[in-house]
């Protein structure tokens, strides 16, 4: 497959003809023709070709006036957080985040440490559509430089929030299963767990970019920490996917819970500790819906998107946020998506609520969620929605980002990916074969 997969995610690719290197530093030239940085802050996951693509990228910054600043193998938050902690006018992350491994790719931050917005990543794709760029000469070439202990320093901020009590979670001696993927978690989630107290079981934590199993944290692929969690007695397990911006669950009784849960059970934390309003993407379980409504607060939805969810959070004051692909944003902390955060959420609302983890869980309405994607070829989304209307008369429709068709209990989004040349479609209810019924009925028009 050739193809090069543009969106607010950003720019990713198979490496090779379809992510070249010509592309890359075309791509990082506009990028900061677009932002005007002087400073980028640059991290990547650990994938085998990002030694290679960081090197483009920080000689790109380089070539196009900028200092580049090299954290080598970083998360995605952390990332995030550094460009913030330099006062750096941009970012570029190197992660094709839970893509498999012949993947990479570049994610744009602005100075505010988030990812560009639908107008500056049009602007951004046009520049490098109309071959305009703006190579120095070599009096403005500027340096390329390394940062330490950005993982202590993210760490730290976590530590310091306001809902997080370290000494509370220590108490509890947590015994916590950890699946890395071997990715950009492998590291600073069991450093944070250490500094928890917690008695760490890690597994796929050789930050060598090899993934044992596949990289989306979903429950089909966390057999390994579900044995582990099981074997070893665990009061939880978190899993990561590659670049650690998403977190999935594994209970006490060393059962996947679905990734929908980190979001839900991140809400109830916040929601306990200050009333406010939530802001979620489209294909986020009705569980926060669920919560938020005990607590008399709004959720709003947005398109899907890190940016898109940033955006609606802003606009409505959230005091928590997210996707429900383990993806938790506090804006406490930053405006990102952030894996790290999501086990000390989890971690504090257990040492809080000082019951199972399952037993926490099941205070939460449950549902059913089903996922599926078909490829694009040949298909055009605007016809198959429009069939979509007359087959749903009765439904509750956002057309924001796709088509989303909800019910009382349930729900189903049909919508393009951002990240594969692929259409997903979700569906929720409270039985299972209801979820599947609705997948199947959009299959049906696809």
């Amino acid at each position: 497959m050739s193809v090069l997969m543009r969106s607010v995610s950003g720019i990713r690719g198979i490496v090779g003809p379809a992510f070249s290197p010509s592309l890359i530093v075309n791509y990082v030239n506009a990028f900061i023709q677009l932002t005007r940085a002087k400073k980028v802050v640059i991290g990547r996951d650990t994938r085998s070709t990002g030694p290679m693509i960081e090197n483009l990228v920080a000689s790109a910054c380089s070539a196009s006036g900028a200092e580049a600043v090299m954290l080598g193998v970083a998360s995605t938050p952390t990332v995030e957080m550094e460009v913030l902690a330099c006062k750096a006018g941009g970012g570029i992350i190197i992660t094709a985040s839970h893509n498999p491994i012949e993947w990479n790719a570049l994610k744009f931050l602005t100075h505010e440490g988030i990812f560009l917005d639908e107008p500056q990543v049009k602007a951004l794709f046009e520049l490098v559509d109309n071959n305009r760029f703006d190579w120095k000469d070599w009096s403005q070439v500027k340096s390329v430089t390394s940062r330490e202990g950005a993982d202590e320093r993210h760490i730290d901020a976590v530590l310091e929030l306001p809902f997080i009590q370290p000494d509370r979670i220590r108490a509890m001696k947590f015994r916590i299963g950890f699946d890395a993927v071997n990715g950009a978690g492998s590291l600073i989630v069991p450093k944070l767990l250490k500094a928890l107290g917690c008695e760490v079981e890690a597994i796929n934590v050789e930050p060598n970019g090899i993934f044992p199993h596949g990289a989306e944290p979903t429950p089909e692929n966390l057999g390994q920490l579900e044995e582990l969690v099981a074997r070893k007695k665990c009061h939880a397990g978190f899993a990561t996917d590659p670049d650690a911006d998403r977190c999935a669950i594994v209970s006490d009784l060393g059962k996947a819970m679905g990734e929908e849960y980190t979001l839900a059970l991140a809400t109830m934390l916040i929601l306990e500790h200050k009333k406010g309003p939530v802001a979620v993407n489209l294909s986020t379980s009705r569980m926060v819906e669920d919560i938020a409504a005990r607590f008399g607060v709004p959720v709003a939805r947005t398109k899907v998107g890190e940016i898109n969810v940033t955006v609606g959070m802003r606009l409505n004051g959230s005091v928590i946020g997210g996707e429900g692909n383990g993806g938790v944003i506090s804006p406490d902390l930053h405006y990102g998506r952030d894996g790290i955060l999501a086990v000390a959420m989890t971690l504090q609302l257990m040492a809080e609520k000082n019951r199972p983890l399952s037993s926490i869980a099941g205070e939460i309405p449950s549902y059913h969620i089903e996922k599926q994607k078909y490829g694009v070829a040949g298909k055009k989304l605007e016809i198959i929605i429009g069939r979509l209307l007359a087959k749903f008369p009765d439904a509750k429709v956002d057309q924001q980002d796709g088509i989303r068709f909800e019910w009382e209990r349930s729900w189903v989004h049909l919508r393009a990916s951002n990240t594969e040349p692929v259409v997903r479609v979700i569906a929720e209810a409270p039985e299972r074969d209801q979820a599947v019924k609705l997948c199947k009925a959009i299959e049906e028009e696809l």
